[in-house]
């Protein structure tokens, strides 16, 4: 049978010039923004590390492929936009990921990435999840006098019948419910879970061996724990009560609170009536939920709108002014998401489509390195020019998707950008600030 394979395409002329396109243009990349995550990783040693950590358990003399090269190759990728496997069938060919991750022949398929992939078990996941947090705590030159830790859950839809997927009545679908820990723009914990559990399910014993490894580095460091109302256990704040932990978590609504808040509640309804314009008037009280050990602090916000009553609560143990609080602490958790949102939109921490747990968490864990090579660049490469507060997709857009002619022989390798980058100024100065940091 004759199979007819299509190698040009023809396109609306222009100024009666005929236009065509096709895919032979040689050693030409999309991606030459590539080098700047290897420096950045060779900065941070990220993927040397790693290696170093991991066990490689395959036969090596069978191996064409090093479990360093591989790390590099999918982890770039990542952070390049190719969420699935499948991409490094031909992506592999691409020169300027091979100069990349130091190779000058084919990279591995994505066969041999699958079959790498699914090798993966608890103490691969365990050893990258004790570098994510080493690699936070080597992101410091000086010791922090304070550190806030956001925690939160989302939810990781499925499409098959992975192990560990369940259906969550609130999200509607069935999923995992991964945690995620931040320090501002810095990621702490990637963590996988199934989503037949409460949302603070494993938070405490995390915080728990946070709190014991930074403490082993900055003796005195305030640390705070902020979160949503899924959070508020009274054994966490118990526990954080005991070891000098602040917190700042959220309380759902209930009748008692309401009760107790609506005094405040009437007032900011009048305010309201007599003005027309939303009110939020701030105070605290003592409260204790029935399964509680004692009363707690509650900071109370009561806001009235033209479509009624918003009462809000959060527990703290914090001092300070109630209003103070909430806008400049608790209200700052809300970038939180943005950070999540970077992490499974940019960086495709949800292709969670192996059969195996482990292997789904491998690929969390691997999103998660390659959402740290772009925050790095973004915090030191970046740092006081226009893409300093970008998001992840756009400094790909911007930085890493340019165009390039490449030129590779026996004495060098060349990349020719393309000239017509609008970024080129931002580029050149992100090119050396990585060569001096």
């Amino acid at each position: 049978m004759t199979i007819c394979k299509q190698e040009s395409f023809d396109f609306p002329s222009c100024k009666s010039k005929k236009v065509q396109a096709d895919f032979n243009g040689g050693d030409v990349t999309s991606d030459g923004g590539v080098l700047l995550l290897r420096q950045v990783d060779r900065k941070l040693g990220l993927t040397m590390k790693l290696n170093e950590l991991l066990e490689d358990s395959r036969r090596q003399g069978s191996c064409d492929h090093n479990q360093l090269r591989l790390l590099r190759q999918r982890i770039y990728a990542l952070a390049l936009g190719y969420e699935d496997i499948n991409d490094h069938s031909t992506l592999r060919g691409d020169v300027a990921l091979q100069t990349a991750v130091e190779a000058n022949e084919m990279l591995a398929s994505s066969s041999t990435l699958c079959r790498w992939e699914n090798r993966a078990d608890r103490e691969t996941a365990r050893l990258m999840s004790k570098w994510l947090i080493e690699s936070f705590v080597k992101s410091f030159s000086t010791p922090p006098e304070e550190l806030v830790l956001d925690f939160d859950a989302t939810d990781d839809p499925t499409h098959g019948k992975q192990e560990g997927r369940f259906f969550h009545g609130y999200y509607d679908h069935y999923c995992f419910l991964p945690l995620y820990v931040f320090c501002g723009e810095k990621l702490l914990v990637s963590y996988l879970r199934p989503s037949n559990i409460d949302a603070a399910k494993h938070a405490w014993a995390i915080l728990s061996l946070l709190v014991k490894r930074l403490r082993e580095v900055w003796l005195n460091v305030k640390i705070i724990i902020r979160a949503d109302s899924g959070f508020c256990r009274w054994r966490m704040l118990s526990w954080c009560d005991k070891h000098n932990v602040g917190y700042i978590i959220g309380v759902a609504k209930n009748s008692r609170l309401n009760a107790m808040a609506a005094p405040l509640m009437e007032e900011a309804k009048l305010r309201h009536e007599a003005t027309g314009e939303k009110q939020r008037l701030f105070s605290d009280i003592q409260y204790a939920a029935d399964t509680w050990d004692r009363k707690r602090r509650i900071l109370v916000k009561a806001e009235h709108t033209e479509q009624g009553s918003n009462p809000r609560y959060v527990v703290a143990n914090l001092p300070g002014n109630p209003q103070k609080l909430y806008d400049e602490i608790y209200c700052a958790r809300g970038d939180m998401e943005n950070r999540i949102k970077e992490q499974q939109l940019d960086l495709f921490s949800d292709r969670t489509s192996c059969t195996k747990w482990w292997a789904n968490q491998f690929r969390m864990l691997l999103s998660s390195l390659a959402y740290l090579l772009l925050q790095t660049l973004r915090s030191i490469a970046l740092k006081g020019t226009e893409l300093a507060k970008a998001q992840c997709g756009t400094i790909r857009l911007k930085l890493l998707k340019i165009g390039a002619v490449i030129i590779r022989n026996t004495r060098r390798i060349v990349l020719h950008l393309s000239s017509s980058c609008p970024y080129q100024k931002i580029f050149r100065l992100a090119v050396r600030r990585l060569s001096t940091a």
